[in-house]
């Protein structure tokens, strides 16, 4: 058995698997950046060893560092974890040249299920079923267009190393496709080092379905049944679960049996998932499923799977690395059970989902009987370099109208101040009658929009809650401050209107009626002079009045940048002149791209971003002169 296990990784999945590790009585080694220095995984190792700063290209994609960490350490194994270099045939080679124990599958089933365009050549031949496309050498702009051509409308465009939703454009028109290409090659050459595409047909009613697959060194290969997981914004996954809904069991055995083939056919070891799209226009039938690609490392939303079915895949992961087999046979392994999993980020869903950054003040859940998979904790401070996570909230129930009803409660009252999340969203999306149904598509987030986007402007129990919550910490006192005496007034045939002034993010609110504590809010003192109120997943700042001026915002025309990151294009030069809407520059920033547009039809002045250029938040990039009215 494993003795001392690095982890290759940071957040979340770095404390999951110590997690586990501790269990087993193995030694953990944490490495970290720079910005990580004091981040939660770094704490709960037994050691930590820096590696580099922040960038994650200086640090933990640097496979030198992190072996030569490992030696320093007297580690006899290294895990990966997810992201970051977990699917990189080269860094797990060089692990086990280094002597050292590779917790993942061999290099060689890596390699040939790394590249999209010949794991989909392999997968014909093992009998598995694949998508309509093209994954040929020609990558020429002429070829792939005409190649979309003949496929037909919409097709998707896939980068053949991608993951993880990067490297992916839909284009639904021909006179989309050259725009979609480029911008794709830039992202996937970013990411993965590899610019080459492949296409797909887009399928009009798609569910993701996927199932995770397990191999051992004795050539054992088990399925631990499929999840779900077409819940997805801009192809990255929002709520996964366990089993799908509306999968019959002969559908079940084919697709399972499909996925155990595929593994087989890469002689494949240790944890990994086979990717499906089904075509839902008639149900999850069999023969509407096709392989997309196989994901040769632990997902993400791995705990789903462990609470159907009770296996700790982690453990199993280092039991099969330290030559064991499988500890279960197929026989032996059922689905218990119901289980789901939402993706909690820091992103502000009011603005287009952009990532948020800063210090966790107030990071607290419900206090329920849930799961919750976490890399950071109250006072943590979300990083500008790095997937925004924050946690995986995981339930487990009888059936889905259980688990659903568990998530809610669960995602209703998570505070999270002043870094933006996505609670509020994600309790919207698991509250839809669409997605209650079971009878939704990958399309579903996309086509509920603004429905989905929780409001900005806090409503009248979230003030009176608000108001009630100052009162009971400050007394009546408040009441009678110069700035709210001026909201009691002398009302004709009427007892004296009693109305209290609150302030929440700068705007003052009216509150005509303060109720008693409780209903479906969550309240919590947060700082002198406020009171934190967080209704279904959605938090605010209820502050005693204050008049002092707002801070001054950019003239119109300023081009700011939304968060610290990387300008990755810029399309104008000082003097051009632009329409509303035309793209200005393309800023990236925790491995998301983002255009910036004009605002209106104007002059381009005081452009100072430059490609390259790394630029801090709300720094003016540049300014649109509006154009003179004719």
């Amino acid at each position: 058995m494993i003795a001392k296990l690095l982890i290759a990784n940071r957040g979340e999945i770095a404390c999951r698997i110590i997690r586990t590790a501790r269990a087993m009585g193995i030694a953990t080694v944490a490495v970290y950046s720079d910005a990580d220095a004091k981040a939660l995984h770094v704490r709960s190792a037994d050691e930590a060893v820096h590696i580099g700063p922040s960038p994650a290209s200086e640090s933990y994609l640097v496979g030198e560092k992190i072996i030569a960490a490992a030696k320093q350490t007297g580690a006899d194994a290294i895990h990966p974890g997810y992201g970051f270099l977990s699917e990189n045939s080269g860094f797990a080679q060089a692990v086990i040249d280094a002597g050292l124990i590779w917790v993942g599958p061999k290099p060689s089933s890596i390699e040939a299920m790394g590249l999209k365009d010949a794991a989909k050549k392999l997968m014909r031949e093992a009998g598995v079923p694949v998508t309509p496309g093209y994954e040929g050498e020609d990558q020429s702009v002429e070829r792939l267009k005409s190649e979309a051509d003949a496929i037909g409308y919409p097709v998707l465009i896939k980068a053949v190393a991608g993951g993880g939703g990067k490297g992916m454009r839909k284009v639904d028109a021909a006179a989309d496709f050259e725009a979609a290409l480029e911008s794709c090659k830039r992202e996937a050459k970013a990411s993965f080092t590899n610019d080459e595409v492949l296409l797909e047909k887009w399928i009009t009613s798609p569910r993701h379905i996927e199932v995770q697959v397990f191999g051992d060194s004795h050539g054992n290969v088990v399925h631990l049944f499929e999840r779900d997981c077409s819940l997805q914004r801009r192809h990255q996954k929002v709520i996964e679960e366990a089993p799908a809904p509306g999968m019959d069991e002969a559908t079940r055995e084919e697709i399972c049996a499909a996925a155990v083939r595929a593994a087989k056919a890469v002689d494949y070891d240790g944890a990994g998932t086979i990717e499906f799209i089904a075509d839902a226009s008639e149900g999850l039938r069999a023969d509407r499923i096709f392989f997309m690609e196989m994901n040769t490392r632990l997902q993400v939303e791995h705990p789903v799977t462990e609470e159907i079915t009770g296996v700790d895949l982690v453990e199993w992961q280092l039991r099969v690395a330290s030559g064991e087999p499988i500890p279960l046979k197929q026989e032996e392994l059922s689905i218990n059970g119901w289980a789901m999993e939402a993706r909690l980020y820091a992103e502000d869903p009011a603005k287009g989902f952009l990532p948020s950054t800063g210090r966790l003040d107030r990071y607290n859940l419900p206090d329920t009987d849930y799961r919750v998979d976490s890399g950071v904790e109250q006072h943590s401070t979300i990083s500008p370099f790095y997937d925004p996570m924050i946690a995986k909230v995981i339930v487990h129930e009888h059936d889905r109208d259980e688990a659903i009803n568990s998530m809610l409660a669960a995602l209703e009252g998570t505070m999270v101040w002043p870094v933006k999340s996505n609670a509020g969203f994600l309790y919207r999306a698991a509250n839809s009658p669409t997605f209650k149904s079971g009878e939704f598509t990958t399309g579903f987030i996309e086509k509920e929009g603004e429905s989905l986007i929780p409001s900005t402007e806090p409503d009248e129990e979230v003030l009176g809650q608000g108001a009630r919550r100052l009162i009971e910490d400050y007394g009546d006192d408040w009441y009678h401050s110069r700035d709210n005496e001026l909201l009691e007034g002398f009302r004709l045939n009427a007892s004296p209107k009693r109305s209290l002034l609150v302030q929440v993010d700068g705007k003052n609110f009216e509150v005509a009626k303060v109720p008693f504590l409780g209903g479906d809010t969550y309240t919590s003192t947060s700082t002198p002079d406020a009171a934190m109120v967080t209704k279904n997943g959605q938090s605010f700042e209820v502050r005693l009045p204050s008049f002092e001026g707002a801070h001054a915002s950019a003239a119109d025309g300023a081009i700011l940048a939304p968060m610290p990151g990387k300008v990755i294009a810029v399309d104008v030069a000082e003097g051009d002149s632009v329409t509303a809407g035309q793209r200005l520059m393309v800023l990236e920033a925790m491995k998301m791209e983002h255009s910036l547009t004009a605002p209106f039809d104007g002059t381009v002045t005081g452009l100072t971003a430059s490609e390259g250029g790394q630029v801090q938040v709300e720094a003016v990039l540049c300014v649109v002169e509006p154009a003179e009215e004719d």
